[in-house]
Formats: structure tokens, sequence, C-alpha cells
């Protein structure tokens, strides 16, 4: 199968800036095929993760601790906190603003973001089954155990083994 028109083209520009900035903002993840040098171009990468939020994973490392554009892109998709860079991975904010969109990014948290009673509620409350990577404390707490378990009862084999006694977790059983 032939390449699209739209990859041969941005191949073939991929060291034009004007070019470059102009396709991403029309798609975003053709971020892909520009030269090493755009891609750490904050202009450019910031426009082609608005544009779609999954072209972060092409942004250079360094972009990927830019706070801005990390932001763009995991308020939108979530998932895209796998990508997050240095102090970024520590800023919890940023880390809540993906929760709010897939629970499942708590895989990638800290393990100090992992004993984060909010930050862990949020993730039980998206997808009840990420409990299996709160820290041992959470994996405990009975409010986020409730919540897990009304969710989804095969949640039960994550929890902490003083809740799996509780009289509440086990009627939900």
């Amino acid at each position: 199968m032939p390449e699209p028109i739209e990859v041969t083209n941005m191949k073939q520009n991929s060291s034009n800036r004007d070019y470059v900035l102009k396709t991403v903002k029309e798609n975003g993840k053709l971020l892909e095929f520009a030269d090493e040098e755009l891609k750490n171009d904050r202009e450019i990468v910031l426009e082609a993760v608005k544009n779609n939020a999954e072209a972060l994973e092409f942004a250079s490392d360094t972009l990927k601790e830019d706070r801005e554009i990390v932001y763009e892109s995991v308020s939108k998709l979530g998932w895209t906190y796998c990508y997050a860079k240095g102090k970024l991975l520590e800023d919890r904010d940023l880390l809540i603003s993906g929760l709010k969109v897939s629970g499942q990014i708590l895989y990638y948290a800290t393990q100090e973001m992992r004993d984060d009673k909010e930050v862990v509620k949020l993730a039980v409350e998206n997808k009840p089954i990420i409990l299996k990577y709160a820290s041992s404390r959470l994996k405990n707490d009975k409010e986020i155990g409730l919540i897990a378990m009304q969710k989804d009862k095969s949640v039960f084999q994550f929890l902490g083994e003083d809740l799996k006694q509780d009289e509440e977790i086990i009627a939900l059983k």
C-alpha cells in the first residue's frame, strides 16, 4: 500500500519550519516525520498536541518536560501521561487532570502519588481495577475499597488483607 501523500509531503519538507508548523496544525500526528530539531521547537509541538493529543509521543524529551505542552495532551487523553518526563511526574495537578480522563495512568505515577488518597480515589472511580497499583495503605482504605467494589467486584483480590475481612466489603463480594 502506498504511503499517504501527507506523510510523503511531510518527509520531503521535514526541515521546513513553516511547512511543518502549518501541517501539524492540521494533523498533529505528522509531527512524527518532522526533523528532530523541529520536534524540539516549542511552538510546533504545542500546535501539534493541540490538534492531536497523541502527538506528544513525537515531541523531544526536553518538551516532554514542558508543563503546558504535556498538560494540553494529558488533560484531553489521559494515557499520554506515560510520555511525561522529569519533574512533571511529581506534578499532582497534572496527574489529576489525566486521571479525570483515564484512571489507568495511575500505573505511571510515582510511589508517592500512589499513596495519595485523592489521586487513588479518582483513579479507582474511573477504573476500579487500577487499585492494583495503589499503595498498601490505600488498598486497606475502606472508602476506596467500597468505591472499587461497588464498580467491579473482581478488585477484591487487590484489596489489602485487613479490608478483605471487613463485613461491608464482604457483603459486596
